[in-house]
């Protein structure tokens, strides 16, 4: 699915991205992990186009997608911030993106299932935190690609909206979609995550199933193990 070959990115003198090579199968989910600037957020946004790397090569479906934006169509992103328009309502958002992407949306379960009914002609300035992730959650879902990528998806959610979160990401898994995720909440990484990517200084350290870094670190609890990697 995915072939990240030789990967740098320098900002000035800093060194974000290091000869970075990793391989990411069709179908799953993938948690991307590591400390504070270990180049998480450079990666994903290398991936989605939105930094271009000062040296190597990303793959997606066999075809290079370096300074390239078709294959954008196919990801659906959900950052880890919601910068809404605060005059736009909830709807009026919901049908900007639709007249934006051109593929068909299936927003209107997702908006019963986040209990967003109430919220449609509210402005989107108005909403709690919780409320905008919900809404966020709706606009990433609400289109069929093949690759999802979820910056810190269960930021100010509820218990329930949590709970529906999950269904939502082991649905997409089961229909073989692809699954990116980025997160500092272990407990939900353990949960969800088939694989563990994990980042330090721009270079991947870990790479396997959280079994797998459980047995080599010689923990178990997948945060101490995540520990045992940093020490």
């Amino acid at each position: 699915m995915i072939e990240i070959n030789n990967l740098h990115k320098n900002f000035g003198k800093l060194t974000v991205l290091d000869g970075l090579d990793v391989s990411i199968s069709k179908g799953g989910i993938f948690a991307i992990l590591g400390p504070n600037g270990s180049g998480k957020t450079t990666l994903i946004k290398s991936l989605l186009g939105m930094v271009i790397p000062s040296k190597g090569d990303i793959s997606i479906e066999g075809k290079s997608v370096l300074k390239k934006w078709k294959y954008r169509n196919n990801i659906n992103y959900l950052p880890q911030i919601a910068n809404f328009p605060a005059n736009l309502t909830v709807i009026e958002l919901i049908k900007m993106v639709k007249n934006l992407r051109p593929k068909e949306a299936h927003e209107n379960e997702l908006i019963a299932l986040f209990g967003l009914e109430a919220f449609l002609t509210k402005k989107l300035g108005n909403l709690s935190g919780g409320t905008k992730q919900k809404v966020n959650l709706v606009l990433t879902f609400m289109f069929d690609s093949e690759l999802i990528i979820l910056d810190e998806p269960t930021t100010g959610l509820d218990p329930i909206a949590l709970i529906h979160l999950k269904e939502l990401i082991r649905q997409e898994k089961e229909k073989g979609k692809t699954i990116l995720i980025t997160t500092h909440i272990m407990s939900f990484v353990d949960e969800m995550a088939d694989e563990i990517v994990f980042l330090l200084d721009g270079k991947i350290y870990f790479k396997g199933s959280i079994g797998k870094l459980k047995e080599q670190t010689k923990q178990t609890n997948l945060e101490h193990a995540i520990a045992s990697l940093l020490s």
